[in-house]
């Protein structure tokens, strides 16, 4: 009778080890899953972390190229001034070359009996060395720019933010010699007219679109590494 009781409680046993198997099994299959689905959302989490990020960029890059004109195609430049006889003759002596700085008054050359003088001080960007070469009565024999004068000159197609640009605006640029290094400046001035020349023809319908110059004026003592001539990139802060 012993017996037979003891083989009854060693099956129970068994029995009762099979089933804790069993509900450790499923709680060991209960926790992967709720692993996988713990690791799951903090990916969806990420993932939504990042859109948002990428949307706030987004938001802010659009928001910022809403409030900027950017022109590509642009220089530093000043106005040419243009030295000339007021009579015929020929080149006797040529005193300066391209680069030299000028004061006011200065003799730069002499065609016939005629000194050819400077008016302002400034930088001489051209003159011809050529000696005994005629010279008509007001053809250039020496070519100078005030470097007070210099601006950097923007190229702007009139369907690219033209009307979004007016005189008095905050502008920044970089200049190509110089890589990404920040200058900054006013607008100076929004050209009236198109440039003679520069017309775009758009690829959809062949319609004119004109360029316009855009000038920013900038602190010369400031940034005494610009030159005449060179390339820049021009955000115009149109608020």
């Amino acid at each position: 009778m012993a017996n037979q009781e003891e083989k009854k409680l060693e099956a129970r046993i068994a029995k009762d080890e099979a089933r804790i198997s069993r509900d450790e099994a499923k709680l060991g299959a209960e926790e992967k899953e709720i692993r996988g689905l713990k690791l799951t959302i903090r990916g969806i989490t990420a993932i939504v972390l990042i859109l948002a990020a990428i949307g706030g960029i987004v938001v802010a890059y659009l928001a910022y190229s809403n409030r900027t004109v950017y022109i590509e195609k642009s220089d530093i430049e000043a106005p040419e001034i243009d030295l000339a006889p007021t009579a015929p003759g020929a080149l006797n002596d040529m005193l300066v070359k391209a680069g030299d700085t000028v004061t006011a008054n200065e003799v730069v050359a002499r065609v016939g009996d005629e000194l050819i003088k400077t008016k302002i001080p400034g930088i001489v960007t051209k003159a011809d060395s050529t000696v005994g070469q005629s010279y008509a009565a007001g053809q250039t024999v020496v070519a100078m720019i005030d470097p007070t004068q210099l601006r950097v000159v923007g190229h702007l197609d009139e369907n690219k933010g033209l009307d979004r640009v007016t005189v008095g605006q905050y502008a920044t640029f970089t200049v190509d010699a110089f890589g990404s290094k920040k200058y900054t400046g006013i607008v100076d001035e929004v050209s009236p007219e198109a440039r003679s020349g520069d017309i775009v023809f758009t690829i959809s319908d062949q319609r004119e679109e004109q360029v316009f110059d855009v000038k920013v004026r900038f602190d010369t003592t400031l940034y005494p590494e610009l030159k005449d001539g060179m390339s820049a990139r021009i955000w115009v802060s149109a608020e």
